[in-house]
């Protein structure tokens, strides 16, 4: 991993760019930004051990303290609060058996994090789960990723299509493109659907 942070800063006009995704890669790998690590990476980046400790306590996505192998980052921002994000949050903490945002669930895997806009408000409530975004959130869509990261795929009970109706949308993923313009994720976009309705059309007059 050192080796591969060594490379970075050529990709980069200025070496202090490549901080973010060391930082990044420094995670992946370990789980959560250890002090030992963050030093290993200003070494390999001959930067100042200060300013890459600045940099990890500034933006959120970062951890100094240890996360769930699967960490929820669910927009709780105003779009997404309208449409129902903190009953989600709410959902969630009881489905993973967590109180907040410092504790892990007690398997190890989930932990959560209540986050500023996405970039996807069209499709709230949402959030990203390893790397991905999830939209029109659901109780029963939490539910079934919990699920399938356990392991388990269970069995979806959906109420019966009525004659004419049109089938439900594939689950999509919506484009965010983050501060500074750079990303290493892999963001698939979304599918395409029907536009939602902005409000009531004209009254017939009588």
């Amino acid at each position: 991993m050192l080796d591969e942070i060594k490379e970075l800063p050529a990709r980069y006009p200025q070496p202090r760019s490549a901080v973010m995704p060391a930082l990044d890669l420094a995670q992946e790998e370990l789980g959560h930004l250890t002090p030992e690590a963050m030093s290993e990476v200003a070494a390999a980046l001959e930067l100042d051990p200060g300013y890459v400790e600045g940099v990890a306590t500034f933006y959120s996505l970062f951890h100094l303290e240890p996360t769930g192998k699967h960490r929820f980052y669910v927009c709780t921002n105003l779009s997404c609060a309208l449409r129902g994000a903190n009953e989600i949050v709410d959902h969630l903490k009881a489905a993973i058996g967590v109180m907040g945002p410092v504790q892990v669930s007690s398997d190890g895997l989930f932990s959560y994090e209540e986050v500023e806009c996405l970039g996807a408000c069209e499709f709230a409530p949402m959030m990203r789960l390893d790397h991905r975004y999830h939209h029109d959130l659901t109780e029963a869509k939490i539910d079934q990723v919990i699920a399938e990261r356990k392991g388990r795929k269970e069995e979806i009970h959906l109420p019966a299509r009525r004659r004419g109706a049109s089938p439900p949308r594939s689950p999509g993923r919506s484009v965010a493109k983050p501060p500074g313009g750079e990303t290493h994720v892999a963001i698939e976009p979304p599918l395409p659907g029907p536009p939602r309705k902005a409000g009531r059309g004209k009254r017939k007059d009588a």
